[in-house]
């Protein structure tokens, strides 16, 4: 069911205050501009929205704001709200089904740059990439410093969660000469056969196995701290961790405590637990590399995915259709609004 046209439809932006992501809406508003106005709002934390959201018909929610049931339950006219990206744990989506608002992402957006991003790390830990460069930056030239690069062809490259950013890290670890494995309970029976690599039965069993664990998993439940102690303690102590997913993922103090004692070799990181908080693991740990929650990014997937983010909001003012939801809900709820069949003018 489409929204009305003969009230305004607002459109609401919702980027953090500390983190921000953008300073304008320029890319949303070329795409609703027909059907909706579109606000920006930058907040630091969500009662702070509760001034707009009388006038919510439809939010696109950045990574760092969190939208939780009290604020979510005045949202009188909201019917849909899209995170402008793939993870969607900062949005209470029980809450939103309870009042019959959708909820989508975009999952299909910076998949080639987060593999990318993935394969990036691995190959700087592999390759001491880090420590060469600094022991340049300091003066020298020896090839010495280069003592525990290691060859990558015949590696084991394990893959937590075989989605799509996970078969596409597969597939680029492949290419490189990686023996690949992974593990996704998740996935049908043959889903290894389909792209040639092998599958283990158990995440123990992987961890065992790996030089590289690469992470690819939602954070939920199920994952949150999926790697702790007793995980670490399973990867070999050559083994190198990466996680371009989501920081909590992997319990900061049981890394940082598996870096100081050697349980394993290094870690590859774009995200942490409590991000931007745990910067020192890279000061205190060389075998350790932190890039800022950026492997999404590239000038072509930050168009793509708030395009595509805004797209999902015109779908539904206009169709009433829904795509990529991710909290159940099926069709548009009931509008407060008549609805309307005439056309935009």
């Amino acid at each position: 069911m489409p929204y009305s046209l003969n009230d305004p439809v607002h459109v609401f932006v919702l980027d953090c205050t500390q983190v921000p992501h953008v300073h304008d809406a320029a890319v949303e508003q070329e795409v609703l501009r027909d059907c909706a106005q579109v606000h920006l709002v930058h907040i630091s934390q969500d009662n702070e929205f509760r001034p707009y959201c009388a006038d919510a018909s439809a939010l696109i929610v950045w990574h760092h704001v969190e939208l939780t049931a009290n604020i979510i339950r005045c949202l009188t006219k909201t019917r849909i709200i899209v995170r402008n990206g793939v993870g969607f744990e900062n949005i209470d989506v029980s809450a939103a089904a309870a009042r019959g608002i959708a909820v989508s992402n975009v999952p299909d957006y910076g998949t080639e740059e987060v593999a990318d991003h993935a394969i990036t790390l691995s190959l700087a830990l592999n390759r001491q990439l880090r420590l060469l460069i600094e022991d340049v930056r300091a003066g020298n030239w020896h090839w010495e410093t280069a003592w525990r690069c290691r060859r990558v062809r015949g590696q084991i490259f394990g893959v937590v969660g075989c989605g799509r950013i996970g078969t596409a890290t597969a597939l680029r670890a492949k290419a490189l000469g990686y023996a690949v494995r992974f593990y996704d309970p998740l996935l049908p029976c043959g889903y290894e056969k389909a792209i040639g690599v092998v599958r283990d039965e158990s995440l123990e069993g992987l961890l065992r196995a790996a030089d590289v664990v690469s992470l690819h998993v939602p954070l939920n439940e199920q994952t949150r701290h999926l790697i702790g102690r007793c995980e670490l303690r399973t990867m070999k102590r050559e083994a190198y961790l990466i996680n371009t997913a989501r920081g909590a993922v992997v319990s900061y103090e049981a890394l940082a405590e598996a870096l100081a004692e050697g349980w394993i070799a290094g870690a590859g990181l774009d995200v942490l637990e409590h991000e931007p908080q745990g910067l020192d693991l890279v000061a205190r740990f060389p075998s350790c590399i932190l890039t800022p929650h950026s492997a999404f990014y590239s000038q072509e997937s930050i168009l793509e995915m708030r395009r595509s983010s805004a797209d999902l909001v015109r779908r539904a003012i206009l169709h009433g259709a829904l795509r990529n939801v991710v909290n159940g809900v099926q069709h548009l709820g009931e509008s407060p609004l008549p609805i309307s069949n005439g056309t935009i003018s």
